[in-house]
């Protein structure tokens, strides 16, 4: 059947798929755990199927490229984008674990860890100078695992786990920092989507901060109250940092419109949605109740740009299978 032929004009349009798309998986993640935040608990499953379903495309695609087409595999780990594997997987398994799901949750925190030093290592060693703002998805996919590991400690009183998270959480500053003097600053006013992520680095690393205060709950008591009054700071901090970045890339955009469609535009609806989340995380973590009606606002128009997107994403899947389509 023309459907499942190896050369079927919807294969030939996956297999074009850039890493960057991955980001896609990574936006639908974090809005059903943005919308579980906010108690929108059949809209956060109904973006949970969609977020397992894309990720399971994206892992089987991994997979193949890993096995039979290694040189494209190795030219792909080497770009930023590849890290989108990581940070969605931790992301997925993050959502899994407030459902209760802990065992779902601790593999999918197994194979991201397992891949996170693979790529972080070639990702890193291609680093050069005047970098889109893909060069912040080093520390994404780091905040990610400190993210799910600090998730998983408090579900399961897992001390060792939430030191584990408390590392990753600083490696993933120190990763922001030197990605910061990558960054091409005019990739503000001229970036294509993914420049979002300056912001969006900061708003998963601000989760992680939350999720780490949490933990610090009963049973655990993790830290002391010096160590838990420069977390509760740092992570305060973040926050701002991030709605500040926010703000910025928001008056780009008016400054600057980029309306047409470019799939690094999944790159800038997660940070939208990942601001959204940490602001509700950090407004339960640290108890100041008055974040959670932007932390909402925030959400919303992370799910208007989702929408938007997705339109744009349909619409140019049509074009590409008509495009490759038998004439």
């Amino acid at each position: 059947m023309a459907g499942t032929s190896p050369h079927s004009p919807l294969r030939v349009w996956w297999t074009q798929r850039p890493p960057a798309a991955g980001a896609a998986v990574l936006a639908t993640g974090i809005l059903s755990v943005g919308l579980h935040l906010t108690g929108y608990e059949t809209l956060s499953r109904i973006a949970l199927v969609i977020d397992c379903v894309a990720w399971l495309g994206l892992a089987a695609e991994f997979a193949v490229r890993l096995l039979r087409e290694r040189a494209r595999w190795a030219a792909e780990a080497g770009t930023p984008g590849a890290l989108t594997a990581v940070a969605a997987t931790t992301v997925l398994g993050t959502r899994f674990s407030a459902l209760g799901r802990q065992s779902l949750a601790e593999a999918l925190l197994a194979l991201a860890a397992l891949l996170w030093p693979v790529l972080i290592v070639f990702v890193v060693s291609h680093w050069t100078r005047r970098m889109p703002g893909g060069v912040f998805l080093g520390c994404v996919a780091t905040e990610g695992l400190a993210v799910l590991g600090a998730t998983l400690a408090a579900a399961e009183s897992a001390a060792w786990l939430a030191h584990t998270a408390l590392v990753l959480f600083w490696l993933g500053l120190v990763l922001y920092g030197v990605a910061l003097f990558r960054f091409d600053p005019g990739q503000v006013l001229e970036g294509h989507g993914d420049h979002w992520i300056a912001g969006g680095a900061l708003g998963i690393s601000a989760l992680a901060g939350a999720q780490l205060i949490v933990a610090d709950r009963a049973p655990l008591y993790l830290w002391n109250d010096d160590d838990l009054g420069v977390l509760r700071a740092v992570t305060v901090t973040l926050l701002v940092l991030d709605l500040a970045w926010y703000a910025v890339l928001l008056g780009a955009e008016w400054v600057r419109p980029r309306p047409r469609y470019d799939v690094r535009r999944w790159a800038t609806v997660f940070p939208m949605g990942m601001s959204a989340a940490a602001t509700l995380s950090v407004a339960s973590a640290v108890d100041v109740s008055w974040l959670k009606v932007p932390g909402e606002v925030l959400l919303w128009i992370a799910v208007a740009a989702w929408l938007a997107v997705t339109v744009g994403a349909v619409a140019e899947a049509r074009a590409a299978l008509r495009s490759t389509g038998p004439r």
